[in-house]
C-alpha cells in the first residue's frame, strides 16, 4: 500500500523560473503521497498496472494516462499491479500564478481558466486525447524559451477543450486557506533568498513578528514541518536539481546549498530522497529542464 503519510514536497522551481519538466524513463514508479503549490501535468506511458492515488481517488492505470493535478491537492503513485520495466514519465510543473488573474480573465483564456478550476479535484483526460497529445509532450524537454511557453499554452487549451474529462477526486484541494498568510509568504520568499547561508529559528520568527515558540507552532501547523526541516527541503530540492545540471561535485553542491559539511549534507539528503547524492546522479536517466 501506499505510505499514507503526506508532505509537502518542495519542489525546485525557484519563484524566477516558470516551468520545471522532467522526461525519464523508470523501472520503478514509487512517489510517495504529496502536495505542492504548483499545477501538475503528468503523463505516463507503459504504466498499465500503477495505482495512482489523487485526493481520495485511487486507481489502477491503464497503459497510457495524462493527469492535471491542482494546486496543494495530495497525489501520489505505487508499482502495484505493474511489471513493465521502461515506464516513461513526463512530468510538468508551473507556479500557481504563471497565468494570473487579469489574463485568465480574458475570453480566449476561459477554458484554460474553467480547467484550472477543476484541477482542484485532479483531472483525468481521456485516453484519446492522452494519446494525440503525447508527441507534443515529449517535445516539450526540447523547445527552448518563448517557444516553450506558445506550446505549453497550446496544449493546456486542447486539453481544457477535449471531451471525457473526469474529475478523480471528491473533495477539493483547501489552497487559499493553506496560501493565504501573509507570514508563510515572508516565510518562503526569505528562505528561497537565503537558503545558502545559516537560517536561525530566532532571526525567522523576528522577521514574522512572533515569539520562537509561537513560531513553532505555526510552521508546524502550516507545513507539517518544523523549521530546520523546511529549510533542509529547499536546500535538497535545489541540490537535486544542481546534481543532474550542474558539472559540480558533491561537495561543491552541498555547500552552494548550505550544508556545511558533506555528512549532514549525504544524511539528510538520503533521508528526503531515499538515497545518497551519488546515487540519484548516477540512477538519473532523462531530461530535466527549467525555463
Amino acid at each position: 500500500m501506499l505510505n499514507t503519510t503526506v508532505h509537502r514536497e518542495i519542489t525546485p522551481l525557484a519563484p524566477e523560473d516558470s516551468f520545471l519538466v522532467f522526461d525519464r524513463i523508470k523501472d520503478q514508479f514509487d512517489f510517495p503521497i504529496h502536495f505542492h503549490p504548483e499545477y501538475e501535468l503528468n503523463f505516463i506511458a507503459n504504466g498499465k498496472g500503477v495505482r495512482r492515488v489523487v485526493g481520495d481517488s485511487m486507481e489502477v492505470i491503464e497503459n497510457i494516462e495524462l493527469v492535471l493535478v491542482g494546486p496543494n491537492l495530495q497525489h501520489g503513485w505505487e508499482m502495484h499491479e505493474c511489471s513493465n520495466s521502461e515506464i516513461h514519465e513526463i512530468t510538468l510543473q508551473f507556479h500557481e500564478d504563471l497565468f494570473d488573474d487579469k489574463l485568465l480573465a480574458r475570453r480566449i483564456m476561459k477554458p484554460i481558466k474553467d480547467m484550472f478550476d477543476r484541477s482542484t479535484h485532479g483531472i483525468l483526460f481521456s485516453e484519446k486525447i492522452s494519446d494525440e497529445i503525447s508527441p507534443r509532450i515529449m517535445q516539450l524537454s526540447k523547445i527552448d524559451s518563448i517557444d516553450y511557453f506558445l506550446e505549453l499554452i497550446s496544449i493546456l487549451h486542447d486539453l481544457a477543450t477535449s471531451r471525457n474529462q473526469r474529475l478523480l477526486s471528491t473533495y477539493t484541494s483547501d489552497f487559499k486557506n493553506f496560501e493565504n498568510s501573509d507570514k508563510l509568504k515572508t516565510i518562503y520568499e526569505y528562505i528561497q533568498l537565503n537558503y545558502q547561508n545559516k537560517i536561525s529559528l530566532s532571526e525567522v520568527a523576528e522577521l514574522v513578528n512572533m515569539s520562537q515558540v509561537s513560531f513553532n507552532r505555526f510552521i508546524k501547523k502550516r507545513t507539517g514541518k518544523t523549521l530546520i526541516e523546511y529549510v533542509n527541503d529547499t536546500r535538497i530540492g535545489y541540490a537535486a536539481r544542481w546534481l543532474i545540471e550542474r558539472d559540480l561535485s558533491i561537495a561543491e553542491i552541498a555547500f552552494k546549498c548550505g550544508f556545511n559539511n558533506i555528512a549532514n549534507f549525504n544524511r539528510v539528503f538520503k533521508k528526503t530522497k531515499n538515497c545518497t547524492p551519488s546515487k540519484y546522479r548516477d540512477d538519473f536517466s532523462g531530461i530535466k529542464r527549467v525555463l
